[in-house]
C-alpha cells in the first residue's frame, strides 16, 4: 500500500490497526451475541471456541485484508472474498469438531445463527474501515505528489486511477513525453508538462515524491537514461510497462528470490485464490451429489431400461495443463466414441436415444461430472472440455486454444451461459467459445462463479441448442 511509504502518523497507524483486527474481533462479538440472544452462558468451551476462531479468522482474512489495500476491488469483491474466508473457517472448525467429539456441547441455534451473522457484518465492518481509511490518508496530509514519463494508454489508466482512488493518496501533478501535446493526444490535454529531459529538473524544484515510468518494452535506454537523471533526487521511482500490447492472461508482478518478473499469462488460480477456488467446488458439489442422489438413481435406472447397456460414458478429454483426464457422463447414445475421430451429436442426431434426448436437453447427462470435481479433475465453473480428437484439431487452427487449459475444466462456463452450447458447425462458432473462455480466465472471481452457476441454471429451461 502506498500508506507503507509514508511517515509515521498515529491516526493511519490506527486505522491499519484496526483493519487487522476488524475480523477476529467481529468473528468473536458475534459468536458473544448469539449466546445472549439464545441465553447459553458464554463460558469454557465457548471461550475456546471463540479464541480459535478468532485465530483462524486472523489467518484466512490477512489475504482480504492485503487485497482491499493494494488493488482496485470492489466492494462486492472484498465482501465475496469475506465470505469465501469464512466458508474455510466453518468447514475447518467442523472437522475439528468432529475431530475431538465436542460438537454436541454446543447449541446447534447458537452456532447456525453466528455462521449465518459473522460474513455480512464482517464484510460490512472491513467496508466502513475502508471509507473511513480515505478519509484519513486525505486528511492527515499525506498524499504524495506524482508525475508520469511517457504518454500511452497504461499512463492514461495511471491518471485516472489517481483522480478516482484518491484513498490512493496520489496527486497527479502532470506528464512528460518528447512529443508535443498535440501529438500525445486529447486525453493529455494541458497534462504535458515539458519533455524527458525535463523530468529531472520539475521533480526536484517541485519536490515530486513520486515518478512512474510508463515508457514502451523497445524503450529501454531511455528508460535507463531516466533513472540516473533521477539520481540525484528523493523521488520514489516506478516502472509501468505498457503491457497491454499483449494479450494478457492474469498478469501480475512476482519475483523470485528478490528478481522481479512481470506474469503476462498465468492461472487465476495462483496462492490463495486456488485454495478459495478447490473449497468451493468440493463443498458445492458435494452438496449437489447428496441432493441430487435420488436423480442420480433415477436416471441411471433409466438409461438402464432404455439401452440395456452401460448407464455411464467415459471419454477422454484435456483436463488442467493440457494433461488427458477422463470424464463422466450418463450414456445418451447409441455409440461411444473416443478415438481420433469423434463426430459432434447434432440436431436430431439417430444416434440418440429417446431418454438421451431428454438427459441433453436439460443437460442431466453431465450429472456424473460432479464426481470429477469432486476428485478434482473438474471444476464447477471452466472452460468446457472437449474431445482429445477435437482439441488436437481447433489447437493448429485457433490462435490461444490451448490457453483455456491453464485452469481445469467445468461442468458449465461462461461461454455456455452466452449461448455458446451444442455444435460447432463452423471454426468460427469455436473461436467465439475460446474467447469466452479466455475472458472467464482474465477476470475470474468467485462472483463470477456464482453468476455463472446462477445463470446455467436458467438458460437450461430455455436453451434451444442442447441436443
Amino acid at each position: 500500500m502506498w500508506g507503507t511509504h509514508f511517515k509515521i502518523n498515529y491516526k493511519t497507524a490506527l486505522v491499519a490497526l484496526m483493519q487487522s483486527l476488524a475480523a477476529p474481533v467481529m468473528c468473536v462479538a458475534v459468536l458473544y451475541a448469539s449466546t445472549v440472544v439464545m441465553r447459553v452462558p458464554f463460558s469454557g468451551a465457548y471461550v475456546a471456541l471463540a479464541v480459535i476462531a478468532a485465530l483462524l479468522c486472523m489467518l484466512f482474512m490477512k489475504p482480504v485484508l492485503a487485497e482491499q489495500q493494494t488493488t482496485f476491488g470492489s466492494t462486492w469483491t472484498v465482501a465475496s472474498h469475506i465470505g469465501l474466508a469464512w466458508c474455510l473457517v466453518v468447514a475447518l472448525l467442523l472437522l475439528l469438531g468432529y475431530a475431538t467429539k465436542v460438537s454436541a456441547v454446543f447449541s446447534r441455534r447458537v452456532l447456525f445463527a453466528w455462521f449465518l451473522l459473522a460474513p455480512p457484518l464482517m464484510a460490512g465492518l472491513m467496508v466502513v474501515l475502508r471509507q473511513w481509511s480515505r478519509r484519513v490518508l486525505i486528511a492527515s496530509g499525506q498524499a504524495r505528489s506524482a508525475v508520469i514519463a511517457g504518454g500511452n494508454r497504461v499512463s492514461q489508466r495511471l491518471i485516472e486511477t489517481m483522480r478516482d482512488r484518491p484513498e490512493l493518496g496520489l496527486i497527479f501533478h502532470g506528464l512528460f513525453d518528447d512529443r508535443s501535446a498535440e501529438r500525445c493526444g486529447e486525453a493529455f490535454t494541458g497534462m504535458v508538462r515539458g519533455r524527458f529531459a525535463d523530468l529531472a529538473s520539475y521533480v526536484r524544484a517541485h519536490r515530486i515524491d513520486t515518478v512512474f515510468i510508463a515508457t514502451p518494452f523497445n524503450h529501454l535506454e531511455r528508460t535507463g537514461q531516466l533513472l540516473s537523471e533521477l539520481q540525484d533526487t528523493t523521488a520514489s521511482i516506478y516502472y509501468v510497462p505498457d503491457v497491454f500490447v499483449f494479450d494478457l492472461i492474469q498478469a501480475r508482478t512476482i519475483d523470485i528470490s528478490g528478481t522481479p518478473v512481470v506474469a503476462l499469462r498465468e492461472t487465476p488460480f495462483a496462492g490463495w485464490r486456488g485454495l478459495a477456488k478447490r473449497a468451493s467446488d468440493l463443498v458445492l458439489a458435494s452438496l449437489m451429489i447428496l441432493i441430487g442422489l435420488p436423480l442420480f438413481i433415477g436416471v441411471a435406472i433409466a438409461v438402464k431400461l432404455s439401452t440395456g447397456g452401460s448407464v455411464l460414458f467415459r471419454q477422454r478429454r484435456y483436463g488442467l495443463d493440457g494433461e488427458e483426464i477422463v470424464v463422466w457422463k450418463f450414456r445418451t447414445m447409441t455409440v461411444s466414441e473416443d478415438g481420433a475421430q469423434v463426430t459432434q451429436a447434432t440436431k436430431d442426431d439417430p444416434r440418440i436415444t429417446p431418454v438421451g434426448r431428454i438427459l441433453r436437453k436439460y443437460s442431466l447427462d453431465e450429472l456424473p461430472q460432479l464426481f470429477n470435481v469432486v476428485q478434482g479433475r473438474m471444476s464447477l465453473v471452466g472452460p468446457r472440455p472437449h474431445a482429445v480428437a477435437h482439441n488436437e484439431a481447433y489447437r493448429r487452427l485457433i490462435s490461444g486454444y490451448m490457453v483455456r487449459h491453464k485452469v481445469a475444466p467445468g461442468i458449465t462456463g461462461l461461454a455456455q451461459v452466452n449461448g455458446c452450447r451444442g455444435e460447432t458447425a463452423n471454426i468460427e462458432d469455436m473461436e467465439r467459445r475460446v474467447q469466452y473462455d479466455l475472458d472467464y480466465l482474465r477476470h475470474w472471481s468467485l462472483a463470477l462463479d456464482l453468476k455463472i452457476l446462477i445463470r446455467t441454471v436458467m438458460v437450461l429451461f430455455r436453451d434451444g441448442k442442447a441436443y
